[in-house]
């Protein structure tokens, strides 16, 4: 007798969203069900380490594909763990709900140290209702009596129904029910070449009756015989010159579940004192959760071509969480645990390795900078084809229009160049490295495209520092009256806005022999390119209004931390500025928002003493609100906000009254 169960609330949206959105090409849905079918014997292979009897009778594990042209349904059938009754209600009808990991939360103690995350049983099952109007499970768990199968049934509307059945074999037969206009897919070579596409690395292997050619019927026949139609051979195993740069792309897809291409890659096979073969993809795109520090990274893990787990955050570094990828060791046990992962010395080597090849790999981006666009926008940086060597046109022949450019490097950093940033602070071993992939905008270019180097190389003849300067954003950045000093004697100052900037130059004090300095903290001192007349008048001018800046200081000591006269700025009347090493104004806001503590630093006020309205404050009537007045404008100057905005407001009233 079968049950009704209504779908989670959000599932209802969910396949409408899959039939109409989410899978623009309709031949991914056999390629998400091949790889649940794949993740369930994966399970099926961990929880049997400690219960063999799980396999029963049926020790070689595979996954079955088959189609019946007459009743228009697909199938496809694995061996793995199954589903109990209750697990079919508690997956199949909730929106991306992973037995996998309702597997790990039941789990405690050693056990769970001991646990992998093998799999997601998740939305990709709903991609059936592409090219169904209707889905029939028919799974057993492996362990439980034939007679505690059950059946589920879906039209994916917004219901399903659930009735036990008896099944002799253990796992999951899933089966669709075509629609008119998905009969394509209920021929075998159409079939066969989807798997081939998406689905020939899987190591377990896939199965299809085989077809021969009836001429009493004139037509070709399914047979009962069964043969493989996948390589089943990990394709990171294979040597790189049998693999073209599609079958590279489209196994990124696979693993990644990105319908867009990798940027680039890098494969190799490392040798030594640890054995381990490296497929690792920069993505295109950066995904919507690139800021979560808590995610893990999206490098999967095999022993000995054993799958292990899928999120080994041991083998990359936070910063580094991006990178996509499969690592597969000759030398760990397969019975890794992630604690192991962590105190392992032959995990260390391959996370060192990993980082070197990644940064390497950036490095030989940011080498090619502008370069023509490969055809297919997947060149690989282990396959790059040389200009030079392309065939020259016929003589005769036309000129080809000039290709696109396409600025790979420029691509990388605008998705994923802040996070890169917080390599400095954690990474101290590739600092320098990771230092010199950096881009920033400067006063001399909007674009983020100067590196460290480059600004380096353009120094003026005595100067000693490499200047920066942090804000919001670039308009606020390229406003900032700190920079007029800089403008007036031809400086290059570089611009930095992201919100990890300030904490991640914390941790980069100099580079390549010169310090970086922050134009907004301590006193400006620009060495041999500031004339010393220019010092000895700033000097005099401190001297001259020594009472007003004492004035200054005590009407503003809930405020500013000092006033002081400054030769930095040319046309703007006062600025703020914090001392050498502390937090600066902007990094305090970012903290607040954000919702942690900050320490208070006060700003110290910096005049311009050849402005009007410094000049004008000393036999001033309203003195206590022209120079709250001063204060404030120079807060908002550089983004901030008055402590007390109505008393900002009713003060420059006053004035104008």
């Amino acid at each position: 007798m079968s049950t009704h169960h209504a779908f989670q609330a959000e599932v209802a949206q969910l396949l409408h969203l899959v039939t109409h959105s989410l899978y623009s090409n309709k031949d991914i849905f056999l390629r998400e069900l091949v790889s649940n079918a794949s993740d369930a014997c994966d399970r099926l292979r961990f929880e049997a380490l400690d219960n063999t009897g799980l396999y029963e009778d049926a020790p070689n594990l595979e996954v079955r594909v088959a189609f019946d042209a007459e009743a228009k349904t697909l199938t496809i059938t694995d061996n793995g763990i199954g589903m109990s009754e209750a697990e079919a209600i508690e997956h199949l009808g909730t929106i991306a709900k992973s037995g996998t990991k309702a597997f790990m939360s039941r789990l405690s103690g050693d056990q769970k140290k001991d646990a992998q995350l093998i799999g997601q049983f998740g939305v990709g099952f709903y991609s059936g209702f592409i090219v169904a109007d209707r889905i029939t499970v028919e799974s057993r768990r492996a362990g439980l009596p034939p007679e505690q199968g059950v059946r589920w049934v879906s039209a994916g509307a917004g219901e399903f129904e659930t009735e036990a059945i008896s099944r002799a074999a253990r796992g999951s037969a899933i089966t669709l029910h075509l629609r008119d206009d998905a009969a394509e897919y209920l021929n075998r070579w159409k079939l066969k070449g989807i798997i081939g596409k998406y689905s020939d690395h899987i190591s377990l292997p896939i199965l299809m009756r085989k077809e021969e050619w009836d001429a009493e019927k004139g037509a070709s026949v399914l047979q009962d015989e069964w043969e493989q139609v996948n390589a089943a051979s990990a394709l990171w195993t294979r040597p790189k010159k049998d693999l073209s740069e599609q079958q590279y792309a489209d196994f990124y897809q696979a693993i990644s579940h990105d319908f867009e291409a990798p940027l680039c890659w890098s494969h190799n096979r490392v040798e030594g004192s640890t054995e381990y073969t490296q497929l690792l993809y920069v993505p295109a795109k950066a995904p919507h959760d690139l800021w979560n520090r808590d995610k893990k990274p999206g490098v999967k893990l095999y022993v000995r071509r054993v799958f292990i787990m899928d999120e080994a955050e041991a083998l990359l570094p936070a910063y580094l969480r991006w990178v996509k990828g499969v690592i597969d060791s000759a030398d760990l046990p397969l019975n890794v645990s992630r604690e192991l992962l962590q105190e392992s010395r032959d995990v260390k080597a391959i996370r060192e390795g990993n980082t070197r090849r990644v940064l390497a790999l950036l490095e030989d981006l940011a080498k090619q900078g502008v370069q023509e666009a490969a055809p297919a926008d997947t060149a690989s940086a282990d396959t790059a084809v040389d200009a030079a060597d392309a065939p020259a046109s016929p003589e005769g022949a036309e000129a080809a229009p000039p290709q696109p450019k396409d600025d790979k490097y420029a691509r990388f950093y605008a998705e994923f160049g802040a996070v890169l940033k917080e390599g400095l602070g954690e990474d101290f071993g590739n600092r320098e490295r990771i230092a010199r992939l950096l881009r920033f905008a400067s006063t001399t270019s909007d674009a983020v495209a100067v590196s460290l180097a480059d600004y380096k190389a353009r120094m003026k003849e005595g100067q000693k520092a490499i200047y920066y300067l942090t804000a919001d954003n670039l308009a606020a950045a390229k406003s900032s009256p700190q920079l007029e000093l800089f403008r007036k004697k031809g400086i290059e100052v570089l611009l930095m806005t992201d919100r990890v900037d300030e904490w991640a130059l914390s941790f980069l004090h100099e580079f390549d022999g010169a310090a970086l300095q922050s134009v907004a903290k301590g006193a400006v001192d620009l060495g041999q390119l500031q004339d010393e007349a220019e010092k000895q008048a700033a000097e005099a001018a401190a001297e001259q209004h020594k009472p007003l800046l004492q004035r200054l200081k005590a009407v503003l000591a809930d405020k500013a931390a000092d006033v002081r006269m400054t030769t930095r700025l040319v046309d703007s009347p006062a600025c703020l500025v914090v001392g050498e090493g502390d937090y600066s104004n902007q990094l305090a806001r970012m903290l607040k928002a954000a919702g942690q503590r900050a320490p208070e630093v006060k700003p110290i006020l910096e005049l311009n003493p050849a402005h009007a309205l410094v000049q004008k404050l000393d036999g001033a009537a309203q003195f206590d609100d022209l120079a709250h007045i001063l204060f404030d404008q120079a807060l908002l100057a550089e983004g901030g906000l008055p402590q007390d905005p109505a008393g900002y407001v009713r003060r420059v009233n006053a004035l104008l009254v």
